[in-house]
């Protein structure tokens, strides 16, 4: 049975910010519990995987293999975000990063049977999570475009590249 802390907690993830009580109250069993020590890798980039998680408490690091053992973290994640929906909801079940505890860390995951049951059960309730989860990814989309302009601004600068267009001349 849901608390009420429990339910606070529900209330403070944005995918499910707009469902109703009676809603959470639902999806509150369909919840499991997971506890990650500071440093604990929970997956890595490539596992399989069917479950989406919501962070209670702690700071979880996302992150991309570079190249060979180098890792480059993507982003921090707080309480009340959400990760790990693109195996839930995607073609394919593969993690697409790395996920590591900064810290100690709750977090609650949802896996896809039990997304599914509650989409059957609750179309309208769906299509509020839905809308919540496009902003997630757009958010998500814009912080990618932007670290790619980063990196490649990076390796030009690197390669003297941009040394022409800095000093406003032109080689031809």
């Amino acid at each position: 049975m849901a608390k009420s802390a429990d339910l606070s907690f529900l209330r403070e993830i944005s995918l499910l910010k707009d469902l109703e009580e009676p809603q959470l109250v639902a999806l509150w069993p369909r919840l499991r519990e997971r506890r990650l020590r500071k440093s604990e890798v929970l997956f890595r980039e490539g596992d399989p995987g069917e479950e989406m998680f919501f962070i209670r408490t702690g700071t979880i690091l996302v992150s991309k293999v570079v190249s060979g053992r180098v890792e480059q973290i993507l982003s921090r994640l707080q309480a009340g975000d959400v990760f790990g929906e693109m195996s839930v909801f995607g073609d394919e079940p593969i993690r697409t990063a790395t996920i590591q505890a900064e810290n100690e860390a709750s977090l609650f995951s949802l896996d896809r049977k039990s997304i599914n049951e509650f989409i059957e059960a609750n179309p309208k309730d769906a299509a509020r999570l839905f809308q919540q989860l496009v902003v997630v990814l757009i958010r998500r989309l814009v912080q990618s475009s932007q670290l790619v302009s980063e990196v490649t601004r990076w390796g030009l600068e690197a390669t003297g590249l941009d040394a022409e267009r800095k000093s406003g001349g032109s080689s031809r």
